[in-house]
């Protein structure tokens, strides 16, 4: 919605205490974080409705992918952000990033289903890299326990906004994961992320597994379509990490704003955009 359209709707009044360009950026933050889900883009790239591709998916199909999607999460937890060093640059490398996703997504669209166990955690890895650095253009501290996991976070934010009648998916999941968010940053406070992660983090992982994983799935079944093949397998995986880019960046919008401004200011203008 545009700020003169919002003038209609919303007396400037509630907006004196944030400046104009924040609420653009917050408007922005939005557009990225409640923008179409993965399947839509998909289904809109392929023209084959991958939802379909879903329901006829058996029950130990989707116990395998929760499996090699937790691992994969696991295994990028202990190795991206651990290796992240901090910069000055402003601009993240959103490019190379996803040449690197696009250039794994190779090997799922070639061997198709059997090699996700293989490409998942490279991607996962360079993924969650890209996210890290996106954190880092919006001012995070990267070694920050808080800011790590907050790019964890950002893997369960994938899915499409829910119905109309819903506050918001963005701050519904933030609050779902809150209270286990919370208490992993405190271990990590006291001891670090090296080494075996203690049951809050597996926690955190967990839950964000149950969301991450659809959008694994249905990258999945994008990449073992007969069509596709190995080119567009890196096609596949290059929207893949685009739609997480893109929950980034407004992820960490919303941060940097909540940062500056009252959290429950940023709420409410959020709400009202």
């Amino acid at each position: 919605m545009s700020m003169n359209a919002l003038d209609n709707i919303v007396p400037m009044n509630h907006f004196e205490t944030m400046d104009s360009v924040d609420i653009r950026d917050l408007e922005r933050a939005k557009a990225l974080l409640e923008s179409a889900g993965l399947a839509t883009r998909l289904t809109d790239l392929l023209g084959t409705p991958i939802e379909k591709g879903l329901e006829m998916l058996p029950e130990r199909w989707n116990r395998r992918v929760m499996q090699i999607t937790r691992s994969a999460l696991s295994k990028a937890v202990q190795s991206a952000v651990l290796t992240m060093k901090t910069s000055h640059n402003k601009e993240p490398s959103k490019f190379w990033h996803k040449v690197a996703v696009g250039t794994t997504g190779g090997i799922g669209g070639f061997f198709g289903l059997g090699a996700m166990a293989v490409e998942l955690p490279i991607s996962t890895t360079i993924m969650l890299r890209s996210i890290a650095d996106i954190a880092r253009s919006q001012g995070e501290q990267i070694k920050d326990p808080d800011t790590q996991m907050a790019c964890i976070e950002t893997f369960a934010l994938g899915a499409k906004s829910c119905d109309e009648a819903c506050e918001s998916a963005y701050f519904t999941v933030r609050a779902a994961l809150a209270s286990t968010v919370s208490q992993a940053i405190e271990h990590i406070t006291q001891r670090g992320l090296a080494g075996e992660f203690s049951p809050a983090i597996v926690r955190l992982i967990v839950q964000v597994t149950d969301r991450f994983s659809i959008q694994v799935s249905e990258k999945a079944i994008a990449q073992a379509l007969p069509a596709v093949g190995a080119a567009g397998g890196i096609v596949v995986n290059t929207l893949f990490m685009d739609h997480f880019q893109d929950r980034a960046t407004g992820h960490f919008i919303v941060r940097r704003l909540e940062r500056k401004y009252d959290p429950a200011l940023v709420k409410r203008i959020y709400s009202m955009l």
